[in-house]
């Protein structure tokens, strides 16, 4: 069982640390663009906000998050919708928003009685996998922040929350892009920050991914191109896993162009 008041404490953590990115920004800064396409430095923020806010309303309103699932109208577009909505405040009320629901999104989870399942736009989760979710979605955006204002950020142990939840998504990318899941498990081999090896599935598996944990999770975030990592598969699934891993819930992303990736 994954260890929550430990998760919830690297969720805390990755949070601050893109809060600490942002917190002396002036306007011209807010406005700058990143690597993804359209967006602002404050689009990627008021993403978190929307998404975080999102995440408290299916934990302690339920019934509200149902109806605004039921009311969506434009399925493709309203990420994106959401983002600018936020972006539009100013930076002080968007970073002050943020700041509250993402402590508020924490203690909420923190009190998720154990075996509940969260509703959200994917698959139903428990709290752990919730928060894995939202430390995942921090880091991802945090680097694109990270990238617009051109600053390299140093990998931490938090990267295996992120490693995890691409491992365990593998099904659903091959899913989402209407290809035959793969029978058997796969084996995954990263080396960490620290250069240990974080790994998972069995050891004598046919099919396998190996190379740097950092290379692993932007992929899987889709923060990269697949040809701009040092990942190296083992098989022909695998191979084609690399191709359409996605970590987030949704429909299949478009990810990075080649050379235009979050570093």
């Amino acid at each position: 069982m994954a260890d929550l008041p430990s998760l919830l404490d690297d969720l805390r953590a990755e949070g601050d640390t893109l809060d600490a990115l942002v917190a002396d920004l002036g306007d011209v800064e807010w406005r700058r663009p990143t690597p993804a396409t359209g967006w602002t430095v404050a689009h990627q923020i008021g993403h978190l906000l929307w998404t975080d806010r999102a995440a408290l309303t299916a934990i302690t309103d339920p019934d509200t998050f149902i109806a605004e699932i039921e009311n969506l109208t434009d399925i493709d577009t309203f990420v994106d919708r959401g983002a600018s909505e936020y972006a539009a405040l100013t930076p002080d009320e968007l970073l002050a928003t943020w700041r509250t629901v993402r402590r508020d999104l924490a203690r909420a989870l923190a009190e998720v009685p154990a075996g509940t399942k969260i509703l959200w736009y994917g698959p139903q989760m428990s709290a752990a996998s919730m928060a894995t979710a939202r430390l995942m979605e921090t880091w991802a955006h945090g680097g694109d922040v990270a990238s617009a204002l051109g600053v390299t950020r140093r990998p931490t142990s938090r990267l295996q929350r992120v490693a995890h939840i691409g491992v365990r998504t593998r099904d659903f990318a091959f899913v989402i892009h209407d290809r035959a899941v793969p029978a058997e498990p796969f084996r995954v081999e990263l080396t960490a920050p620290d250069g240990s090896i974080w790994d998972w599935g069995p050891r004598d598996a046919t099919q396998s991914v190996t190379g740097p944990a950092l290379d692993f999770c932007l992929l899987v975030t889709q923060r990269v191109h697949r040809a701009d990592t040092a990942l190296v598969a083992h098989g022909p699934d695998a191979e084609a896993w690399l191709g359409i891993a996605q970590a987030f819930a949704g429909p299949p992303g478009t990810g990075r162009e080649q050379g235009r990736g979050t570093q």
